[in-house]
């Protein structure tokens, strides 16, 4: 199906210029240059698919998903380029107005192609809803949405095919390449923070809610959580404070069920990174183990995780937190003095 929502969108881009031959409309070119825009970034995109499900190896030992982040950059690129063309188009079809030739003849062949493009962009969304194809989904939601884009074109034309006002076109084309242009800003403006492995706050909250609604009772705290996105993959890091008299085997059951927490509700491609942490005794108050040997003060309140205090790179304390390296020697030297559980 993938092939064939290709196929289709070269003919109908072969189809776009030809109405632009015919008329001479900026409007239509305006049209026809961002399909040619999105035929381009469909291939650089089939292309970066296939470089990103390559699996990691030692040159690249986190994968290749970040090939899609600058396929994205590459795709926004060229919406950007193929808007600022459009925008000076028709700036100087304004400034410059010329008739338009056979503009029924256009009109025809845009809504032509309008036509194809949602029954393509249907039958692809079915098809990725029945075999559970995301990729799928998109390219029909893509078509789709030119669909639409190129409805308003048709209108413009309508209007100017009967009041004969030929500068509208250039006021039609001006519209449709700011809206081209916030279009190819904001897919450059997320490929980059993808590359530059910018935080994602909506899956971190996710996250952080999962955390605490499956919270155990010898995970006294969590700290340090990065959660970085290549490609389709998921890698998290953190560190998970357990009572500092467990074994490693005993502290590293913590961090399996840690893991299989976040895999049953972010899916099994994630790469897991986590760091065992002993609990201090500033952290007794707010450590809700019951049946704790060792505890030196009573249990007070627990401390609710939030996705700014788990991002934090310190442990949450019951005591004020001082921020300096004496206080940090104390606490380590008061860790290993704690006495041993009996």
């Amino acid at each position: 199906m993938q092939r064939i929502v290709v196929i289709v969108a070269v003919l109908l881009l072969a189809i776009k210029f030809t109405a632009y031959l015919l008329t001479g409309s900026v409007s239509v070119l305006t049209d026809a240059l961002e399909s040619l825009a999105n035929v381009s970034a469909g291939f650089i995109g089939l292309f970066s698919l296939y470089i990103a499900a390559q699996p990691k190896d030692q040159n690249h030992p986190y994968g290749h998903g970040k090939a899609e982040f600058l396929s994205a950059g590459v795709e926004g690129s060229l919406i950007i380029v193929a808007g600022s063309v459009i925008l000076y188009k028709s700036s100087y079809s304004i400034l410059h107005p010329q008739p338009i030739h056979q503009l029924d003849w256009g009109i025809g062949l845009i809504a032509f192609s309008a036509l194809v493009n949602f029954i393509t962009g249907s039958i692809s969304i079915r098809k990725g809803n029945k075999n559970n194809s995301p990729a799928l989904i998109a390219s029909g939601k893509h078509l789709q949405t030119d669909t639409y884009s190129t409805i308003g074109i048709i209108v413009g034309l309508v209007v100017i095919y009967y009041t004969k006002i030929y500068w509208l076109d250039g006021v039609v084309g001006i519209l449709f390449a700011i809206i081209i242009l916030v279009a190819g800003y904001r897919i450059l403006r997320k490929s980059i923070a993808g590359m530059m492995d910018e935080a994602d706050y909506a899956l971190l909250q996710q996250m952080v809610d999962a955390l605490n609604k499956n919270r155990q009772e010898n995970w006294v705290d969590i700290h340090n959580l990065r959660v970085i996105k290549y490609g389709g993959q998921l890698h998290v890091d953190c560190h998970l404070t357990v009572p500092w008299y467990m074994n490693i085997r005993e502290a590293h059951r913590e961090v399996d069920d840690l893991a299989a927490l976040i895999r049953k509700d972010f899916g099994d491609t994630i790469e897991l990174f986590v760091h065992s942490d002993g609990c201090l005794y500033t952290q007794c108050s707010i450590c809700g183990k019951r049946e704790c040997p060792v505890r030196q003060s009573p249990f007070e309140k627990r401390i609710e995780w939030t996705r700014e205090n788990l991002l934090n790179d310190e442990r949450h304390n019951g005591l004020p937190y001082l921020a300096d390296k004496s206080h940090s020697d104390n606490l380590q030297d008061d860790e290993n003095k704690m006495p041993e559980g009996k």
